[in-house]
């Protein structure tokens, strides 16, 4: 097994496209433990990570990260795991045993973020709380991540992202007038709630340049994803008003909607500015609506979106997708193909922008990827490599915190590593 950032032949990779070395990143001597599991506070630790800071992935001996478990696999191999994985170094701690509450405190001692999810009170019974933490390092910044926070009359229940995906309100507002609550097929309310987590921490980290002094962060997952939502509180608190399912369309605006094409394909059209709006129109050969006064205004335009999807439909169903696209660039309007992931892969404006990069893995050989989040000009982050197997730095890891061989050996013993 190669080491974290070189191929099997020995050579850096920091991946393909990727640009910047851990010596030029931006958080370049910000150490992160990862406690975390599955998505939310995994993947906060994991943009940090990109940009420079070094993780540290700390594990279960005998019960892994579940992500490494979650979707398809190949050769046994977790690919979800490689992609939330990427740049971090992977430990095994029992943090239940006294050797594992000991270890853990050592790190801590040098670790400027710790990113934990579980259950309120879980470190506290380890003797693992606030209190242990900050007393064997006060400038530590502690990420906890649950589904209702830390207080609260649900914040001892299980929590996920599908749950926050129903409380929000966004199923509710998601899927056809006639049809069911929509949840989406992915971790949405855990990827937001993800971003926000790291964006916690680097104003944690901010506050801490000024004060010399850490805190806590607390994340609840049901959170971030209602403010993503919009102005719907206010909207109810002032008007009344509670937002219905409303399928493609907005209230907002029209023509808003997908449109199949001839050869069966789809495209999405947008016009949330008026100018697009009538630009749009004149396109597709309805040039006479602009004049209407409901035209004028977005939400009116909505109210009549039952005129302007015929109109837009019908023109869009009799060309081809490519025929669709090239009109509407020409007539400086918006649109998008509805792109699946193989259409997502070849598109050429991804390639250009290397949203899509290439690692090279010493499991699996080259695996493609979604790029680091955001490219910065002067201190870019980069991927130096995949998610690495369960456990695989723990003898690397301690021995640099200075543990000798026979104290290793004898966490193993005691089932804490």
């Amino acid at each position: 097994m190669s080491t974290p950032g070189t191929s099997a032949s020995g050579t850096s990779t920091p991946g393909t496209g990727t640009s910047g070395s851990t010596a030029s990143a931006p958080l370049t001597g910000l150490r992160v433990l990862d406690l975390a599991t599955l998505f939310a506070g995994p993947l906060a630790a994991t943009m940090l990570g990109d940009f420079g800071a070094e993780v540290i992935k700390v594990e279960h001996p005998a019960k892994p990260d579940p992500s490494r478990g979650h979707g398809p696999s190949k050769d046994g191999v977790g690919l979800w795991w490689k992609l939330l994985g990427r740049n971090k170094r992977t430990i095994t701690l029992d943090l239940s045993k006294p050797g594992g509450r000991e270890t853990l405190l050592r790190l801590a001692a040098g670790t400027d973020v710790i990113i934990e999810n579980f259950r309120p009170g879980t470190l506290e019974k380890w003797d693992l709380g606030w209190e242990e933490l900050s007393a064997a390092n006060p400038r530590l910044v502690l990420a906890r991540v649950t589904g209702f926070g830390q207080f609260g009359p649900y914040a001892h229940r299980p929590g996920f992202g599908t749950l926050a995906e129903a409380m929000s309100g966004f199923a509710a507002i998601t899927g056809e007038p006639d049809a069911p609550p929509t949840l989406p097929p992915f971790g949405l309310a855990d990827s937001i709630a993800g971003l926000a987590t790291a964006y916690a921490v680097m104003t944690a980290l901010t506050a801490r340049g000024r004060t010399g002094e850490g805190q806590v962060v607390d994340m609840a997952i049901i959170e971030p994803i209602l403010t993503v939502l919009g102005p719907q509180p206010i909207w109810y608190d002032q008007l009344g008003h509670v937002q219905p399912r409303t399928g493609n369309r907005s209230a907002n605006n029209a023509p808003r909607n997908t449109y199949r094409t001839a050869d069966g394909s789809w495209v999405a059209v947008s016009t949330s500015a008026q100018s697009i709006a009538e630009r749009v129109m004149r396109l597709v050969g309805r040039p006479d609506v602009i004049a209407e006064p409901w035209f004028a205004t977005g939400a009116d335009r909505a109210r009549h979106a039952d005129i302007l999807d015929e109109a837009v439909g019908a023109w869009i169903a009799r060309r081809s997708r490519a025929e669709v696209v090239e009109a509407f660039e020409k007539a400086e309007a918006a649109v998008a193909p509805i792109q699946d992931v193989r259409d997502v892969m070849a598109d050429p404006q991804y390639a250009a922008l290397d949203t899509i990069t290439t690692i090279d893995d010493p499991e699996l050989g080259p695996l493609r990827m979604q790029n680091i989040l955001f490219r910065l000009s002067a201190t870019p982050g980069a991927i130096h490599w995949a998610g690495r197997p369960h456990g695989a730095d723990t003898e690397t890891v301690l021995g640099e915190l200075g543990l000798t061989g026979p104290e290793i050996a004898a966490l193993r013993a005691e089932g804490a590593l």
